[in-house]
């Protein structure tokens, strides 16, 4: 049985078990805080300390958003995955969806953005999803450190920027060439 089973289950024993039982699965199996738990399912910390504290009854979609929430975090801990944020050019150049670092299995996964706020959404929506680490452009590298919990690694592309520099050479001379 899950923990968002557990909930579940708890939620149709009594409101005292409800309780108890979704305070632990935060607190205890999930390794957060209500104010944690709140920020990454997108509930609001107070209707959290509400139901907690036994002076509101979760609806039924605020029952729904919680479990949801429990098993996208239970989630976390059975599939590590690292979020590579970059335009679609680039992310279909990455062949590999598992890689082995350390001697353990990562899961690569991809979130695309082609503007600055994309990434940044995407970001937030990776670590949402149960990303363990992010890799991005510098460009928004350090923007992205200070909104998420998790590492964020830089891609520094040396030798795309030298192609690059390469190619934009060519272009002013194919464009030299026909004035």
């Amino acid at each position: 049985m899950t923990l968002a089973d557990d909930v579940i289950t708890a939620a149709f024993q009594s409101d005292e078990e409800f309780r108890k039982v979704m305070d632990k699965v935060i607190k205890k199996d999930l390794g957060l805080s209500v104010t944690e738990f709140g920020d990454r399912s997108g509930i609001s910390p107070s209707t959290l300390y509400k139901i907690l504290n036994g002076d509101r009854d979760p609806n039924l979609k605020t029952l729904r958003e919680i479990t949801g929430a429990i098993r996208q975090l239970e989630g976390l801990s059975k599939e590590k995955f690292i979020a590579v944020i970059a335009a679609r050019p680039v992310l279909d150049r990455i062949s590999e969806r598992e890689m082995v670092v350390d001697n353990k299995k990562i899961v690569v996964r991809e979130y695309s953005a082609m503007t600055m706020e994309d990434a940044i959404v995407a970001a937030i929506k990776a670590e949402r999803d149960g990303a363990q680490a992010l890799v991005c452009a510098p460009i928004v590298s350090y923007t992205i450190e200070k909104i998420v919990h998790i590492p964020v690694s830089t891609i520094m592309p040396t030798t795309s920027v030298v192609n690059a520099i390469e190619n934009a050479s060519r272009k002013i001379r194919s464009i030299n060439v026909r004035e």
